[in-house]
Order: structure tokens, then C-alpha cells, then sequence
């Protein structure tokens, strides 16, 4: 269980504003950060990697304390378990692939949990490369091998995709989900991708101005109504055209085109870029806009 109650005030672009949070997260979830720029997704972050030091509050992981002001506890960053990936990588461009991972080894680990996290990444063939010749989802691959080096208690994701293309970010996606379900991980994760959001989380915290205004499931959070339907799905419109007294929509999901059939009223509040949800009812597929 993380436990979360915290104040902190943070400078935003124009106004300092006040950092509020009072939250419980079940251990072994997977928990999306979510909401516009300045909103204060990676200040919490920070502030519970101990990067950032609240200025009152209770910071505990596990029944263990992080950080309370009250009794004037404030482990150091080192000494807490975490696990970090940040959108730029931060991997040491002199070190190997082999290398970079080795560094965030604990002292006492064996060199048969370095072999078998190189072999979860699937870049064993390129181990002893420089870092400057992989590609953006092979060096993210790294560091996100990096950061679970440590067996940490808590996963910390900061918009570690948002510079990939779709197909690599796709893959990306699965392969943090399948990490987190093998070792049993407590991961949060910020991120502006409803449909990111929508395939890999349990819960989505929604954040404006420092404060938590809603927490929920994905559904719940990006949908202004209750659906119901066998399959769910996000994705994003690329093209409606109108063809006779209907509207043709033709939505990405995925790597996959789907085209949906709608009449005139259902579609005249749709355009291209919308994320939206596709519901089939009956093997009838119906489109509902989502987001704030």
C-alpha cells in the first residue's frame, strides 16, 4: 500500500501554486498521472523518489516510512527503492548497454539477475553497444531495465514513451505491462495518452493545478457516461466522411483501421484527431468521444 499525504508549493508558469495530495494505492497496481501541462504529475513524482522534499506530510510505502514531518523522517533518495524512467533515457553515454544496466546493481546482487534483465529486454545481441547507436525504444528498453535493477518496491514512469513513434510505443506499452505482472510491481506512471492510459492502467489520478480532482478507472475518468458493451476500445479518428444520409469514421486503434457506420447527429460533434472510445453492442459498434 503507498500512502500518500503531502503539501507542497511549486512555481508553476506563471503563479506558484500549492501541491496537495491525499491518496491510497493498492499494492501490485499500475496507476496513470494524468492532466495538462503544469498540473504537477512529475513534482509528485519527485517528491516521492525523494528528489523533492514536501514541505509538510506523510510519505509511506509498504508499511515503511518515507518521509514524515511530524517526526522529522526524510530517507534519502538512495536509500529508497524506486525504480525511475524518464523520458529521456539518462543513460551514460560512455558505458555499454551490459554496463549501464550493471551500474544500478545493488553490491550484493549476483550477475545472474544483470544476464537475465538483459535477456527480459531482449537486446542480448547488442549488450556491449554505446547507447548513441540504438534506437529511442531499444535505449528506453535500457533504462527501463535500469530501473528495475534494484527489485524496487515502486516503478516510477515519467512520459517514458512520448518520444517514440506509434508502433515502437505500442510495443513498449506491452512490454512494460508484462514487467510489471512478472515481478509484481507497484508502478506509477505519468502520462497525457488517453489511449496509453486506457490499454495499460487499473486506475487513472487525474490532477489540475496541484490538486486531485477525480480518481477512477479509465472509463470512468475519460467518458462523460456509463457504457456498457462486450468490447471496448480507444482509439484515435482519422478520416469521416460523408457518404449519402450516413457518415463513414475511420478510427485507429492500435496498429488497426476500423471503420464505423454512424447517422449524421451521432458524428456532427466528432473531428479528426478526437479520441474516442468504440463500443460493439450487439455487433453493432457505437463511438463516444472521451476526454475532459
Amino acid at each position: 500500500m503507498i500512502e500518500l499525504k503531502i503539501k507542497k508549493e511549486l512555481l508553476g508558469y506563471q503563479n506558484s501554486f500549492l501541491l496537495t495530495v491525499d491518496v491510497k494505492i493498492e499494492r501490485g497496481k499500475l496507476v496513470s498521472i494524468y492532466g495538462e501541462s503544469g498540473a504537477g504529475k512529475t513534482s509528485l513524482l519527485r517528491l516521492i523518489s525523494g528528489l523533492l522534499q514536501p514541505d509538510e506530510g506523510l510519505i509511506k510505502i509498504n508499511n515503511e516510512l518515507w518521509y514524515d514531518s511530524n517526526m522529522g523522517v526524510n530517507r534519502k533518495a538512495q536509500n529508497r527503492n524506486i525504480g525511475f524512467v524518464f523520458q529521456d533515457y539518462a543513460l551514460f553515454p560512455h558505458m555499454s548497454i551490459k554496463e549501464n544496466i550493471a551500474f544500478a546493481l545493488p553490491k550484493n546482487e549476483g550477475r545472474s539477475w544483470l544476464n537475465e534483465l538483459i535477456k527480459m529486454i531482449d537486446l542480448g545481441n547488442l549488450q556491449d553497444r554505446l547507447p548513441e547507436t540504438l534506437s529511442g525504444g531499444q535505449k528506453q528498453r535500457v533504462a527501463l531495465a535500469r530501473a528495475l535493477a534494484r527489485k524496487p518496491e515502486l516503478l516510477l514512469l515519467d512520459e517514458p514513451l512520448s518520444a517514440l513513434d506509434h508502433s515502437m510505443r505500442s510495443e513498449l506499452q506491452d512490454h512494460i505491462m508484462q514487467l510489471h505482472n512478472k515481478m509484481g510491481l507497484t508502478t506509477l506512471m505519468v502520462s497525457h495518452d488517453i489511449g496509453e492510459i486506457s490499454k495499460m492502467s487499473d486506475s487513472v489520478i487525474h490532477m489540475e493545478k496541484g490538486a486531485i480532482i477525480k480518481i477512477g478507472s479509465p472509463l470512468s475518468i475519460f467518458s462523460n457516461r456509463e457504457i456498457s458493451g462486450k468490447f471496448q476500445f480507444t482509439g484515435e479518428i482519422l478520416d469521416i466522411q460523408a457518404s449519402d444520409v450516413i457518415f463513414i469514421v475511420t478510427v485507429l486503434i492500435g496498429k488497426n483501421i476500423v471503420k464505423v457506420v454512424m447517422e449524421e447527429k451521432a458524428a456532427e460533434n466528432l473531428s479528426t484527431g478526437d479520441k474516442v472510445m468504440v463500443v460493439s453492442k450487439a455487433f453493432n459498434p457505437i463511438i463516444y468521444k472521451i476526454g475532459t
